[in-house]
C-alpha cells in the first residue's frame, strides 16, 4: 500500500512539473561501434588486430598439426609398444595437448587485451569529441546507441557522423601512424 502511495505521489509530481524543463532538454545519441568502424584510426586498428589474429592463428594451427601428427604416430605404433613405452608416449601426448590448449588460451587473452587497449584509446578520444559536440549544440545528454539500449530515436538526434568527421580531422596523424604500423606488419 505504501508503494502505491509513493508511486501516485511521483506521478502527481511529474504531472505538476512545469513543461519548460522538457523544452530545455535536448537528448542525442551516438553509435560508437559505427564510429570505431568508420574512423580512420579505428579501421587501421581493426586491420592491425586482424593481422595479429592471423599470425597467432598460424602459430596455433602449426601446434595443432604437430599434435595430430604425434597422435597419428602414437595410434599406429601403440599396439607394438611395450606397456611402459606406451605410457610414456601417452603422457607426452597428453602434455602436448595441454600445451596446445594453454597456448590457445594465452593467444586469445593476448588478442583480447590488445583489442581492449587499442579501442580504449579511440573511445577516450571519442568521449572528448562527444562532449564538445554536446556543449556546442546544446545537448543535455548523449546516449550510446546499442542493440539492446536505444529502441527508437529520430535520425536528427544522431551525432555519429559528426563524431566521425571531427575525429578523422583531429586525429589524422594517429590514424596514419596506425596504418603505417599495420602496413609494415604485412611485409
Amino acid at each position: 500500500m505504501r508503494n502505491l502511495a509513493a508511486l501516485a505521489a511521483v506521478a502527481l509530481a511529474v504531472a505538476a512539473a512545469p513543461r519548460t524543463h522538457a523544452a530545455e532538454l535536448k537528448i542525442g545519441y551516438v553509435d560508437l561501434q559505427k564510429g570505431v568502424n568508420e574512423v580512420d584510426e579505428g579501421r587501421a586498428a581493426k586491420n592491425q588486430l586482424k593481422k595479429d589474429f592471423d599470425d597467432k592463428q598460424k602459430r596455433l594451427d602449426k601446434e595443432q598439426e604437430d599434435l595430430k601428427r604425434m597422435k597419428a604416430d602414437f595410434d599406429k605404433q601403440a599396439v607394438v609398444m611395450a606397456d611402459d613405452v606406451r605410457r610414456d608416449k601417452q603422457a607426452d601426448l597428453d602434455r602436448k595437448f595441454m600445451e596446445v590448449q594453454g597456448l590457445f588460451v594465452q593467444l586469445q587473452k593476448e588478442l583480447s587485451e590488445r583489442e581492449r587497449e587499442m579501442m580504449r584509446g579511440i573511445f577516450e578520444k571519442m568521449t572528448v569529441i562527444i562532449r564538445e559536440i554536446a556543449e556546442a549544440e546544446g545537448f543535455t545528454m548523449i546516449f550510446e546507441k546499442t542493440d539492446s539500449g536505444l529502441l527508437f530515436a529520430p535520425a536528427s538526434l544522431d551525432v555519429t557522423n559528426e563524431l566521425i568527421r571531427k575525429y578523422n580531422a583531429r586525429h589524422k596523424s594517429a590514424a596514419e601512424g596506425a596504418k603505417k604500423k599495420a602496413d609494415q606488419g604485412k611485409k
